[in-house]
């Protein structure tokens, strides 16, 4: 595990990691962080897995699958994570640096936006960044006394195929895409650190 320090947020490349274990050390980061505890992001990418947010709608989600399906306890309702896809972890303490939740999930919509550089849109009433109707990147967090964890996952270059078996976020029919299919240039191993880069400069400026 390599550490940045990305102005006065710690960035953390944890590479692929399993997604339980990963949410035990949220939780637990959350849990024991004092007023002082500086903010961090986690870059991270997870095996293929299906995640429920708090109250999802089971009915959403595969009739039957190989891979696994967890409830956790972020915001939203089912979504699929796996390799090809860069997830950022966001451990800030909203409350210290003046942010509402509303606002916080606008800032890390509006990085996603700022890395595709004018290529994406909000759709009304579903959180997350689009292009051309097909959602890119779902979003996702928890907050406890004014910290929030959890975060947002962008799809950079991954088998879409598990996206058929769900209703993305609850959305029935919901097309996903990913960068690799928009004709964003870049090389895929230098996502991470720039939607990190822009996650950071959003919350510096916020």
């Amino acid at each position: 595990m390599s550490e940045a320090a990305v102005e006065t947020v710690r960035v953390k490349r944890l590479g692929r990691v399993e997604y339980g274990p990963t949410c035990d050390a949220m939780r637990a980061f959350t849990r024991e962080r004092s007023a002082s505890t500086g903010d961090e992001l986690w870059l991270v990418e997870h095996p293929a897995v299906y995640t429920l947010g708090q109250g999802a709608d089971p009915a959403f989600g595969p009739a039957s699958s190989a891979i696994p399906v967890v409830q956790t306890d972020r915001g939203g309702e089912i979504t699929y994570h796996g390799p090809g896809q860069a997830i950022a972890y966001t451990l800030i303490d909203l409350g210290r640096r003046g942010i509402k939740v509303k606002r916080f999930v606008w800032l890390l919509e509006e990085a996603v936006l700022d890395l595709l550089e004018g290529r994406g849109a909000r759709k009304a009433g579903a959180p997350g960044v689009y292009v051309d109707g097909a959602k890119i990147a779902a979003l996702g967090i928890r907050v406890v006394r004014g910290r929030s964890y959890h975060g947002v996952a962008l799809n950079v270059d991954m088998d879409l195929s598990p996206f058929n078996a769900i209703a993305p976020c609850g959305y029935p029919g919901l097309k996903v895409t990913q960068l690799s299919e928009i004709g964003y240039r870049a090389n895929a191993a230098e996502i991470p650190d720039r939607l990190a880069e822009c996650i950071v400069e959003r919350l510096e400026h916020a």
